[in-house]
């Protein structure tokens, strides 16, 4: 069973391997809007939109404030906090496997030029 951490991960993941959700959110970077700026900017109708947004906010993406006759939404920058905490240690991984390699190989052609020396 995942944890908490990990099922969040996994549906924020998967909510922005949509392309027209990772555009919305690309779009929110910017700042708050409302859905019906989001289509416009996006060339989508407001249903479609709106369907995204819930998604994106189910995920745990963004989250929606009503203001006056709108629903406003916004990144949650928690979460983006997270998924970068996580891949972080991606990251560490892969540059702790880079110098290893980066050492391996500096170690290799100083041993082929002292063994063409000798």
């Amino acid at each position: 069973m995942l944890d908490d951490v990990y099922s969040f991960k996994l549906n924020a993941l998967a909510a922005l391997a949509e392309p027209n959700r990772l555009l919305i959110v690309e779009l929110l970077r910017k700042g708050p809007r409302p859905v019906g700026e989001i289509a416009s900017k996006l060339h989508l109708n407001q249903p479609q939109v709106s369907k995204h947004l819930r998604v994106l906010s189910d995920a745990g993406v963004v989250e929606v404030r009503p203001i006056a006759q709108q629903r406003v939404y916004n990144l949650r920058p928690q979460a983006f906090r997270e998924l970068d905490d996580w891949l972080e240690s991606y990251r560490r991984l892969w540059d702790d496997r880079h110098d290893r390699l980066n050492d391996y190989l500096r170690k290799a052609e100083e041993e082929k030029k002292h063994g063409r020396a000798n």
